[in-house]
């Protein structure tokens, strides 16, 4: 009788621990469509990064790309320019010019007031916020307005072969 009552326990184990792995690959496959879901669209992974090939821009020139539903300025200063940032810190947020770019001819900054958000307009020495009168330089620094900082910089390199890749 003991003989059985062991091979009974032995069989509740058995079946009490098959039911359990089973039950839970069940709901892991049940709740794999879940976390799945969680993952982004690839037309939200795709701008999550942008390239613009850099040799296509004069000097003196902008071009926009957008990276993550932003504006971003693509700037290819000229000397003079370069000079000129080099010779200032900026005005409210002061910061070096060389801290603000990796390539002294090329300034890259979001294209958005980081007072309200508005898109500035280029102007020979800088950009102007035309929704509340925000003044920033050709680093993108702010010099006057009610601007509290900088225009923002992104992630960004300049490969070898003269790419430009934001993100």
């Amino acid at each position: 009788m003991a003989d059985t009552d062991e091979a009974d326990a032995g069989r509740r184990d058995f079946l009490t621990t098959t039911t359990t792995i089973i039950g839970a690959a069940g709901a892991a496959a049940a709740c794999w469509p879940f976390v799945v879901s969680m993952n982004p669209t690839p037309g939200v992974r795709a701008q999550g990064a942008a390239s613009l090939p850099l040799d296509g821009i004069p000097p003196g020139a902008i071009r926009t790309v957008a990276w993550r539903g932003k504006p971003v300025f693509v700037f290819h200063r000229v000397p003079e320019q370069i000079a000129k940032a080099d010779s200032s810190q900026g005005g409210k947020d002061p910061q070096p010019d060389a801290e603000r770019v990796q390539d002294a001819a090329w300034l890259v900054v979001v294209g958005l007031c980081t007072h309200l958000g508005c898109v500035p307009n280029k102007t020979a020495d800088g950009w102007l916020c035309p929704c509340h009168g925000s003044v920033y330089d050709n680093s993108g620094r702010i010099l006057s307005g009610p601007a509290p900082r900088n225009l923002d910089i992104p992630p960004y390199t300049i490969s070898a072969d003269g790419t430009l890749m934001i993100g």
